[in-house]
């Protein structure tokens, strides 16, 4: 079930329009247009400290590879722990597009 403070019009018109991208660069141009560089490497950021917690990697190496700091860190930590799931199932799919059988 999805949370109710984030379902509106216009995050489902983002939803939508996210959906339709067709290519790395046509992600990248959206992206560009659509979000700061600050909000985008925040973004980013995020999902690299999702993928490291998942590695079990410790809060302090996080913190030094990724530039996060240690309540970025925990929040994202409280998503993959308590969270509608959102990080697990991408990272899941990113992981299976790197695996070697999956070219």
């Amino acid at each position: 079930m999805l949370d109710e403070r984030i379902q509106n019009e216009q995050i489902d018109d983002l939803v939508q329009a996210m959906l339709t991208l067709d290519s790395r660069d046509e992600a990248y141009h959206f992206f560009e247009d659509i979000f700061t560089i600050h909000e985008l490497q925040a973004v980013a950021q995020r999902l690299a400290v999702a993928r490291l917690l998942k590695e079990k990697v410790t809060y302090q190496d996080i913190a030094e590879r990724t530039g996060a700091s240690t309540a970025t860190i925990s929040r994202v930590n409280r998503c993959l722990t308590y969270g509608a799931g959102g990080y697990q199932s991408v990272l899941a799919k990113l992981d299976t597009k790197k695996a070697p059988d999956a070219d």
